[in-house]
């Protein structure tokens, strides 16, 4: 496993990759995102880790920039998720649909480069069936956390 790549904010609000030994903008810090690069932003001063704030930041100044990726409704629906009972459910489910869709993304390139060796309408229906169960199956399981379904079976169970 790779060592966490650590970065210090100083406060004159400069960033300093000690890996480097050099001074990083936050536009450098979102090519590390874009790279993979495990990495730690800490405060010089108080060393609290102030990762979150930075990549705050950088989807800030991305949304800023020309085409945003949320709307001002999605927004105003996280934000009433905030201090919500669900809040921790939400996020979960965030996270696990973030982490699908990135596996979904990889699959389709796969299978898009496997397209022409094939048979491309059944690869085509192959990802689109596994794409449905699979949200299928995470909206079930969200929906019977928060209380909002009955004890039903997802698709999984109905498969059996």
């Amino acid at each position: 496993m790779p060592e966490t790549r650590i970065i210090k904010k100083y406060p004159n609000r400069r960033l300093y990759d000690t890996e480097e030994s050099r001074y990083i903008t936050v536009e450098d810090v979102r090519k590390l995102v874009l790279q993979g690069v495990i990495f730690k932003v800490v405060d010089s001063q108080s060393g609290d880790d102030i990762t979150r704030n930075i990549l705050m930041q950088i989807i800030i100044d991305r949304e800023s920039g020309g085409d945003p990726m949320f709307t001002a409704d999605m927004l105003a629906r996280f934000i009433r998720f905030y201090d919500n009972a669900v809040q921790g459910m939400f996020s979960a489910y965030l996270d696990q649909s973030l982490k699908i869709f990135t596996e979904q993304q990889e699959y389709l390139q796969s299978q898009m480069r496997d397209m022409f060796s094939g048979q491309p309408v059944r690869s085509m229906q192959e990802l689109a069936e596994r794409n449905m169960k699979v949200w299928q199956d995470l909206q079930a399981n969200f929906l019977k956390a928060a209380g909002l379904a009955g004890g039903g079976k997802s698709s999984s169970e109905n498969d059996d």
